[in-house]
């Protein structure tokens, strides 16, 4: 996908921006919708893309909750910023963690595709729901929120562990000997990779995951020009402030990808955010579920409505639930050298 630019007829350099992604499938998708965005506003502008791997992409064999999830995907990016051998970053905002360098920030939140989570069956199964599965048929995801919930809701079914792009799942369902009678995957990714057409259902039972569905810009705090440069063309206000109740929600109970929390927020009307809730158990036993409601007209009031639903959850019994649950160790330095070694 080629970055288009315009012929500058001035003697004067081109204004450069370079934009940093993972060099996955979804998130170049991902990058040149927002690269549409800007050079709607600023025709003129060139635009560069440039591409890595991330410790979460050059790890496929390993289940991500086994080796923690805070940076997975986001640390060789910043290390660019950082380096500002880039001026920002897309990130899908579910892979971003709470706590960012303190010497960077998230510019601007795009407009979110369906949050939700999706089924995909295996062509065995079509026109088939989950509920009409098998008993001990087996689901494939790799997401300790969807398996958590999922089992309260499914009890029949079984869940194993699949990992690899969208292509890789999905050839992994469709094949004759699969193991899979379905996989679940976001409704987001499905539909960004044109394959909406095989989500045989959506999850409206099961709370997505923090950010799903919606793009985070990051950039370094002090980077005026490029700050100034994206000012109003990528920000979408109702998606920033139901994110950033989200985001503060997750930070305040200590959460992230490898911890079964969702969420679903939703506007009631022009300014009434309701956020809802869920931490459980990762085998299903137990949940807490639990939702707050409030005017939310700024960034402050999203974080304080996200603050005060995880202080309600933690006196339901949420923070017990997660203190429970084993945290994995970062990826040790043998294993970190295996993935460097193999890019």
């Amino acid at each position: 996908m080629p970055v288009s630019s315009t012929t500058r007829l001035s003697s004067e350099p081109a204004q450069v921006l370079r934009i940093g992604t993972r060099d996955s499938k979804l998130a170049l998708i991902q990058t040149y919708l927002v690269v549409e965005l800007i050079q709607a506003a600023h025709p003129g502008l060139v635009i560069e893309v440039e591409t890595m791997k991330t410790i979460g992409d050059k790890i496929q064999d390993v289940a991500l909750r086994k080796f923690g999830d805070k940076g997975l995907f986001t640390k060789e990016l910043e290390a660019a910023l950082e380096a500002k051998a880039i001026d920002m970053i897309v990130h899908s905002l579910k892979d971003m963690p709470t706590h960012l360098p303190p010497n960077m920030k998230i510019l601007a939140i795009t407009e979110r595709e369906d949050p939700r989570d999706a089924v995909i069956m295996h062509k065995s199964n079509q026109g088939r729901l989950l509920e009409d599965l098998p008993e001990g048929s087996v689901i494939g995801t790799g997401s300790v929120r969807r398996v958590a919930q999922l089992r309260r809701l499914y009890p029949h079914l079984r869940f194993a562990d699949i990992r690899g792009n969208l292509t890789t799942r999905m050839a992994k369902l469709d094949a004759a000997d699969s193991p899979f009678a379905a996989l679940i995957l976001a409704v987001a990714g499905m539909r960004r990779q044109g394959m909406g057409a095989r989500i045989s259902q959506s999850l409206d039972a099961v709370l997505y995951a923090v950010g799903q569905g919606a793009l985070g810009i990051e950039v370094l705090e002090n980077d005026i020009d490029t700050q100034a440069l994206l000012h109003g063309c990528l920000d979408h206000r109702a998606t920033r402030l139901a994110c950033l109740a989200e985001r503060e929600l997750m930070r305040r109970l200590e959460g992230g990808c490898s911890v079964p929390i969702g969420v679903t927020t939703a506007w009631c009307g022009e300014d009434e955010l309701r956020l809802c809730a869920v931490v459980v158990s990762p085998d299903g036993a137990e949940e807490v579920r639990l939702q707050a409601q409030a005017a939310v007209a700024s960034d402050a009031d999203a974080e304080h409505l996200g603050a005060r639903l995880a202080r309600d959850m933690c006196a339901a019994g949420a923070s017990r639930i997660l203190a429970a649950i084993h945290r994995p160790p970062p990826p040790s330095a043998e294993v970190v050298a295996q993935a460097t070694a193999s890019k």
